[in-house]
């Protein structure tokens, strides 16, 4: 997604470059005397500048989150000056600098890349829809569809309800339901029932509400709608929000998250996956990395023609992850950028990939030669057996290879309740950092 860069959003991104720069230096120069202090002083001013973007950028409970950490990166700070500097009024008159200086460096960040939110939503909002249809799977999230009341509340609204029961196909009672007329589709439920209506949606052009009732949600999370209470997402067949975002194939298989392969593939195909996922992990994991496993039949070649071969794992999603400790972990902080996002693992042996894990666990991924992470808007897979399981958002699937990989920008059309693009744009906040400041101060 694009915007224009106004002209004060350009000096504020100049101010925020040169707000940094210089409580960097100054907080380094005021400390300089002692190593010690030099480290827990950039540490401290690290803390505090992530919980102080927290606090402008999120609204509660972040913010509150925000201004815990944004306190004990400034009592890092001060232990900083106090290790290196005498005198209590010393030290006061730095930290009032060094304080001044981050406060100028994020406000002007914030003003530099955020968005105007006001009006966002009225420009945004949608036809209601005459005939909505909400598809309902009512053993997904261990009874959401019942717990919440949904079939009540969707009646409430005038919204028609289907129950996905024992033998009923739920691709044959979405087609079903726009046979009958229906100019918008909903589904409740986890989120490989959400890519299916959703493909469905987009096939005819229809919008799509994204209510969620299973168990983790993945897909409403990264939208930024409220996963502990579907009831709220409910009122957008009523007064709706229309938002774009991108969804991406392999082959001519749809989906909203991401499809894995490798290891967590090999794994969602075991009988009893769903039902005990951490306990069939732990007894599979150890035995796939182990000293003797061989290699996954998987090859691909990255952006820079490296040709990669027995990887362990491969996750390719719609929209590139933001990788935490884990790939469980992990969320996307856009859903609009038209790229794939690529993460695999290679190595010569399991020992290999498990001292890899390791380092990711810690944050040092990227210093491993079997670490591959890259965006791109089509990606191919390759083995050599002619097949590969995928879990495609989750669900265990036996492939034809080789495996093509295509984003669709902005193709699938969303109703949303209000506040949403906000809460997008809020996420989206997070990616702040010296590359994007130096994009918008160049104009871009």
């Amino acid at each position: 997604m694009t915007r224009d860069v106004r002209l004060i959003q350009r000096v504020a991104a100049v101010v925020a470059l040169v707000a940094i720069g210089l409580v960097l230096v100054v907080l380094v120069v005021f400390v300089v005397s002692s190593l010690t202090a030099v480290i827990v002083a950039v540490a401290g001013l690290a803390i505090a500048t992530a919980g102080g973007w927290w606090v402008i950028t999120e609204g509660m409970p972040r913010r509150a989150i925000g201004i815990g950490g944004l306190v004990a990166g400034v009592l890092v700070i001060v232990v900083a000056l106090a290790i290196a500097v005498s005198g209590a009024e010393r030290i006061g008159v730095r930290l009032a600098i060094v304080v001044a200086l981050l406060a100028l460096g994020m406000a002007a960040a914030h003003e530099a890349l955020r968005r105007d939110f006001r009006g966002i939503d009225v420009r945004a909002r949608a036809r209601t829809p005459e005939h909505p249809v909400l598809l309902c799977n009512p053993w997904s999230g261990g009874g959401k569809v019942d717990k919440f009341g949904l079939v009540d509340l969707a009646a409430d609204l005038g919204v028609e309800t289907v129950l996905l029961d024992h033998g009923l196909d739920l691709e044959q009672l979405a087609r079903d339901a726009i046979a009958r007329g229906a100019d918008c589709l909903g589904m409740a439920g986890g989120d490989g029932s959400q890519a299916l209506v959703a493909s469905i949606a987009v096939e005819h052009d229809l919008p799509f509400v994204c209510i969620s009732a299973g168990t983790r949600n993945h897909f409403a999370l990264d939208l930024g709608l409220n996963r502990d209470d579907p009831r709220e997402t409910m009122s957008a067949f009523r007064d709706a929000i229309e938002r774009r975002i991108d969804y991406a194939t392999v082959g001519d298989r749809f989906f909203v998250n991401n499809v894995s392969l490798g290891i967590y593939a090999t794994i969602v195909q075991e009988e009893g996956y769903r039902d005990a996922k951490t306990e069939t992990t732990k007894t599979l994991l150890p035995e796939m990395l182990g000293r003797q496993s061989e290699p996954f039949d998987l090859q691909f070649t990255t952006p820079d023609r490296q040709h990669i071969d027995g990887a362990f794992l491969v996750q390719v999603s719609n929209n590139p992850y933001v990788i935490g400790a884990s790939l469980e972990a992990s969320q996307r902080r856009q859903l609009d950028t038209g790229r794939l996002g690529v993460v695999a693992v290679s190595a010569d042996t399991g020992a290999a990939a498990a001292r890899l894990m390791a380092l990711s666990a810690v944050g040092q991924r990227q210093r491993s030669p079997f670490w591959h992470e890259f965006t791109v808007e089509e990606f191919e897979i390759r083995s050599r057996s002619g097949h590969a399981f995928a879990g495609v958002d989750g669900e265990a699937l036996d492939l034809t290879t080789p495996l093509q990989f295509q984003i669709h920008p902005l193709g699938l059309r969303l109703y949303v309740p209000a506040g949403n693009l906000e809460q997008a744009e809020r996420r989206r906040a997070r990616e702040v950092s010296v590359g994007s400041l130096l994009a918008v101060a160049a104009g871009r």
